[in-house]
């Protein structure tokens, strides 16, 4: 027996309280999504009342804000995926499939501004750039099938102009974050960068 079994739990019980945990857990994620959305600077006490549930039980599950942010950021990027498996297969040329994954990307980076705030400390910096590995597979993929067919440059290393776009994309995203550039304005001299880049030479 666990220190947080009783005597009187039965193996049917213990199932059951995770399974109350993890819906628990998954109400209080659903909640932060969408009140963050709205108001990015929301609190844990916010995201409770919204969740239906106590703060204890937020932190219970996530113990600092920075953690919730984390697994917003995750179920986001998660999302994300989903629709740049759709677009891709949508998408016949490499081009296109490219230009909509940074529109995905921009429009999911629209509408959920907590993103923001992520990657401010060394442990989200960490946790973002976890996040942006299927990301780079995926344009990696991308930019070889679109110097195989001619449409961009085949002259430079793949893995370069994938560190050139994602560079590009981190630059735009300071820019918003500066409020030096609406998300509009990014988006668009993003894309402009892009299309320079990988059809130069």
């Amino acid at each position: 027996m666990t220190a947080s079994e009783t005597p009187g739990d039965s193996p049917r019980v213990r199932p059951r309280r995770r399974a109350d945990a993890e819906r628990s857990r998954a109400a209080v994620l659903d909640a932060a999504v969408r009140l963050l959305a709205e108001r990015p600077d929301a609190g844990m006490a916010a995201i409770a009342a919204a969740a239906d549930v106590t703060r204890q039980t937020v932190y219970a599950h996530f113990g600092t804000r920075d953690a919730l942010l984390d697994a917003v950021a995750d179920r986001i990027t998660d999302q994300a995926m989903a629709a740049m498996d759709e677009a891709e297969e949508k998408n016949g040329s490499a081009l296109d499939a490219l230009l909509g994954l940074q529109d995905i990307g921009w429009r999911l980076f629209e509408r959920n501004p907590v993103l923001l705030q992520l990657g401010s400390t060394r442990a989200g910096a960490d946790a973002d750039r976890a996040r942006h590995e299927p990301v780079a597979a995926r344009l990696t993929r991308l930019i070889e099938k679109g110097q195989a067919s001619g449409e961009f440059d085949p002259a430079p290393p793949a893995t370069w102009l994938v560190a050139a776009v994602t560079a590009l994309s981190h630059a735009a995203g300071d820019e918003v974050r500066a409020d030096r550039m609406s998300v509009e304005e990014a988006a668009t001299w993003l894309r402009t960068a892009t299309l320079a880049l990988l059809r130069s030479g």
